[in-house]
């Protein structure tokens, strides 16, 4: 049995698990990913554990259960403090499952408070008057707002969470935040004067997010994207040091696989492509067609990139235009045409594993959740950062020992499936 862990971390999909863990180990943090809630005590010497579920966009009754088996499992193994964590863009609808997962944790910790802020300044994800800004534009008009799953058309995030919570929602503005920790925790006590149990905090810098970290440090529960854990590991005395992220060395084949549909990844794809490397386009229409359930798709594209992996990486790709998508979902439906292009995608993936792929890129957060699901992967070690919120990962497969990384699909810069393979060797 391994020592009490220090912070315990509840992340709604798996490429926001490994954006979370990679922060830590950048803080200097020992960290281990768990795929699901494990089935018994954690076997391993590690300051931090992310258990990554895949509850974002299911019921919010399922997604309240599933965190909360997380928490126990996170109590169980002596957590001092629970981490919930989400997307950096708030993804989410009009029921959940931010708000409802937030105050079922709150009501499981026996906590009066809990503070929400997605900030993420290092990929230019910021809150400024509890408005959630994406680069320069607010969120509604980054492109969030065609997302396929949850269309964020609202950057005003106490509106936002006001709608999915039963408790009120304040706001901790960028003036408390800019006082220091001091300012932030006298906010706090203002706010819950008011009856307000749960508050969206400002932050523009990592200066702000160090200092809303140490006003964090006996808060029972924190919710937040990937940002806040920047400021949290020094309330438990760790610095950053490069041994936290130390991987096995890299071998095997290359290979690139993407569901994702959003801007930046539809740049990496292009950028890919424009190297001459080899591509494989997923036609989702054709898998509407299909008749075996997209098993012709995944036989078609495993045969096409057989020749071509000995000579360096290879891409297979579903990415597609928002009108694209959008065609896809008026046949078969949204979830459905979601879970098809999911489903098929992993079944590629474990298929180029079974072909000698031992480094795999996924992007796309459901086709992460998919594909790591597909390979049997329990547990991820993290590794090093390829770009703010993306780390190398290793993990055992049913297959065989894999370097993976799980990409969010609005993270990573245009020549990020290139540049991660030359960073890994």
């Amino acid at each position: 049995m391994t020592s009490q862990i220090k912070l315990g971390c509840i992340a709604d999909d798996f490429t926001g698990a490994t954006d979370l863990a990679n922060n830590l180990v950048r803080s200097g943090m020992r960290v281990v990913q768990t795929i699901g809630v494990p089935s018994g005590p954690l076997n391993a010497e590690v300051d931090a554990v992310v258990v990554a579920l895949k509850s974002r966009t299911i019921a919010p009754a399922d997604a309240i259960a599933q965190s909360l088996e997380a928490l126990r499992w996170l109590q169980a193994q002596g957590a001092e403090q629970i981490y919930f964590k989400y997307c950096s863009t708030f993804d989410s609808t009009a029921q959940g499952n931010i708000g409802p997962v937030t105050e079922a944790l709150m009501k499981a910790l026996n906590t009066d408070f809990t503070i929400a802020t997605p900030a993420f300044p290092d990929n230019g994800r910021t809150v400024f008057k509890g408005y959630l800004f994406v680069g320069d534009v607010l969120l509604n008009e980054s492109g969030m707002q065609n997302h396929p799953l949850t269309p964020m058309t609202d950057a005003n995030l106490v509106r936002v969470m006001q709608a999915q919570c039963t408790s009120k929602v304040g706001l901790i503005d960028h003036r408390a935040v800019a006082q220091g920790a001091a300012a932030v925790t006298q906010r706090i006590a203002d706010l819950k004067a008011q009856g307000i149990r749960v508050a969206v905090v400002d932050a523009v810098s990592n200066d702000d997010l160090h200092r809303l970290g140490t006003a964090l440090k006996n808060m029972p529960l924190v919710t937040a994207g990937s940002g806040v854990a920047i400021g949290l590991p020094a309330n438990f005395g760790l610095k950053p040091t490069p041994q936290a992220s130390v991987l096995p060395t890299a071998s095997g084949l290359k290979a690139v696989v993407s569901g994702s549909c959003s801007q930046a990844t539809n740049r990496q794809v292009a950028h890919f492509q424009s190297t001459g490397r080899p591509a494989f386009a997923i036609d989702p229409l054709a898998l509407a067609r299909s008749t075996r359930q997209g098993a012709d798709v995944v036989e078609q594209a495993l045969a096409w990139a057989a020749p071509h992996l000995a000579s360096g990486p290879v891409l297979v790709y579903s990415t597609a235009e928002p009108e694209a998508v959008k065609a896809v979902q008026a046949q078969l439906g949204v979830e459905a045409a979601g879970a098809l292009v999911e489903h098929t995608i992993a079944a590629i993936a474990r298929g180029l594993v079974a072909q000698g792929v031992q480094q795999l890129v996924v992007a796309g957060g459901e086709t992460s959740g998919a594909c790591v699901q597909a390979l049997g992967i329990t547990q991820l070690q993290i590794g090093p950062q390829i770009d703010p919120g993306v780390p190398w990962c290793h993990a055992q497969t049913a297959l065989a020992p894999v370097h993976l990384t799980l990409k969010s699909g609005n993270f990573g810069t245009d020549d990020f499936f290139t540049k991660a393979f030359t960073q890994l060797a």
